[in-house]
């Protein structure tokens, strides 16, 4: 298959959205970033070179003035609190949780209410109250609680359910990670999810379709794939790229 039937259904997705007078709603977000790196200088470049708004999510307890100091120059970088120091405090049999029931409640608030103290001095206006909990987990009992630290909003993974006691902002497409797999995903299985989640939102659902990139374990492929729809959704009236503040509006 071609990189153009590969990317063929999502171009006739968008050019439905087109015909309808709609424009899809994309947004991206980038995690785990501390310091200035080479992939995360790649990740600047093609965003801002594409016009692509970007969310990047800080790990408060291992960054510094460095990242800081490099964001500062890109208009097109929002942070949000990425947890406090991705520390996984699930046993062995669990999946990795940094903001689970494993410590009490008030332990883990405490830590996300200094990360974002810890960011907001950093990064001021550019900073967004938003918590993106370290591999997309949080107990739901912190969730109501989170407003009370700052937080306006909660970004994780998959569909915003009705109901929240906070505001969801969430992603829908990870480029990177997949059921047993990491990295290396197959283009036409990411294009396909893409296309799906677009599908699922033509019949008015309003929610913002999320990418979700992970700039320090990127490989060719992955860059590869982000240079190719910045190119196929950056110019197309059926698509427009939003930033975090702009969808929260």
């Amino acid at each position: 298959m071609t990189d153009d039937e590969i990317w063929a259904p999502l171009v006739q997705e968008l050019d439905r959205w087109r015909l309808a007078g709609r424009q899809a709603r994309l947004w991206l977000r980038d995690d785990d970033a501390i310091e200035p790196t080479e992939a995360l200088e790649s990740l600047l470049r093609i965003t801002r070179q594409s016009s692509v708004p970007l969310t990047i999510a800080v790990i408060p307890a291992s960054t510094g003035e460095a990242l800081a100091t490099r964001l500062s120059r890109e208009n097109h970088v929002l942070v949000a609190v990425h947890g406090w120091s991705h520390a996984n405090h699930a046993g062995p049999e669990e999946k990795k949780q940094e903001l689970g029931r494993h410590r009490p409640a008030q332990v883990v608030l405490a830590e996300l209410r200094d990360g974002f103290v810890t960011l907001e001095g950093l990064y001021g206006p550019m900073l967004v109250p938003m918590l993106v909990p370290p591999w997309n987990r949080i107990s739901e009992e912190l969730v109501p609680q989170l407003g009370a630290q700052s937080f306006d909003v909660l970004s994780i993974f998959g569909r915003a359910k009705a109901g929240s006691p906070i505001r969801l902002l969430n992603t829908h497409v990870d480029v990177v990670n997949a059921r047993g797999q990491r990295g290396d995903r197959a283009h036409a299985d990411l294009v396909a999810e893409l296309v799906a989640e677009l599908q699922s939102r033509f019949g008015g659902d309003d929610e913002a379709v999320g990418i979700l990139t992970h700039h320090l374990v990127h490989g060719a492929p992955e860059w590869e794939f982000l240079t190719r729809l910045f190119e196929e959704t950056r110019h197309h009236p059926g698509a427009v790229w939003m930033s975090a503040r702009d969808l929260l509006r």
